[in-house]
């Protein structure tokens, strides 16, 4: 079955009854998308960004539209921005998106844009609204099935009520960083798999070299699991972040799953050599979509507003 086909199965079958963040399930929630991760990250990616897309509707007040696939395309270009411009006939988006994931794949998203008041989201129909394609903007191995290309954007007036939550909405709410631990938990389910599947072309008998790696590969892949469900209970315990501890939860969360994944990779490797990511193309696909997943990771600015709110002490609970 393709991703296209996967990923409209989970919007008409899962998504709909996957618990929403703080909803007292937020650990089922994180291990149902370390699940799909494990099947496969970019099919993995795609159907996180549907449920995230159906989140922060929900935290808008708003609905999706019956039936559709939905992404969150938010990154942003250093050239030609995306912006929204009102006029009378409605929101105007012009501008290019990069790293789209699900171009070609999904129905609609939910866009990031600058306008006159503030940082903005919109709910817009990908087959009106995005005007071009930028080729050869996604040539990478690893998430190949990701699709995420850079896009340009124009096309119709977008009624008001599809801009979503007001302006500097999709930064300010709670959920946003609810949403960044969602992506680590797909992080988590990544490099559980590989460490499953690493004995796959392996001769059954295992050196104590071999089994050490396993071992310790095996121990990271725990600990981000428990970290991950202690998150999800914090999350639960306080859902509006009325804390304020969303931001700082989050931050650390994922600077400790990114670590603790790239040294799953350092691991795997090491366990199995050449052979699986040479003889098992599973293997050696789930290996560079790791790698490239996990090259989203914004860490070394994280890093540092973890060391200024240690310095405070505002970092210790």
């Amino acid at each position: 079955m393709s991703i296209a086909a996967d990923l409209h199965r989970i919007a008409r079958v899962e998504a709909p009854t996957l618990p929403l963040p703080g909803s007292g399930q937020t650990w089922r929630r994180f291990r149902t998308l370390s699940l799909w991760a494990a099947k496969d990250l970019s099919f993995g990616r795609l159907a996180e960004g549907h449920v995230d897309a159906l989140a922060i509707l929900n935290e808008a007040g708003m609905r999706p539209v019956s039936g559709a696939t939905y992404g969150v395309w938010a990154a942003r270009t250093s050239s030609n921005e995306m912006t929204a411009r009102l006029e009378s006939d409605g929101w105007h988006l012009t501008g290019q998106k990069p790293f789209c994931s699900g171009n070609g794949v999904i129905d609609r998203a939910l866009v990031t844009a600058h306008a006159p008041d503030g940082y903005r989201l919109f709910d817009v129909t990908l087959d009106e609204h995005v005007i071009a394609t930028h080729q050869d903007s996604w040539l990478a191995v690893g998430m190949a099935d990701s699709l995420s290309d850079t896009l340009e954007f124009g096309g119709p007036s977008i009624s008001g009520d599809l801009a979503i939550g007001g302006p500097d909405f999709y930064l300010a709410r709670p959920g946003f960083w609810v949403g960044a631990i969602g992506v680590a938990a797909c992080w988590y389910g990544g490099a559980k798999a590989l460490v499953e599947r690493v004995t796959d072309t392996l001769s059954p008998i295992y050196s104590d070299l071999v089994m050490a790696e396993i071992g310790h590969a095996a121990a990271q892949v725990n600990a981000m699991r428990w970290l991950l469900e202690q998150a999800a209970h914090s999350i639960d315990d306080d859902p509006y972040d009325t804390r304020g501890e969303g931001r700082m939860r989050a931050m650390v969360l994922r600077h400790a799953v990114h670590n603790g994944a790239t040294q799953v990779l350092g691991r795997v490797a090491a366990a199995g050599g050449a052979r699986p990511l040479c003889h098992d193309r599973a293997q050696a696909q789930r290996a560079a979509d790791l790698y490239v997943y996990l090259a989203q990771h914004h860490g070394p600015q994280d890093a540092v507003e973890i060391g200024r709110l240690a310095l405070s002490g505002a970092a210790w609970g």
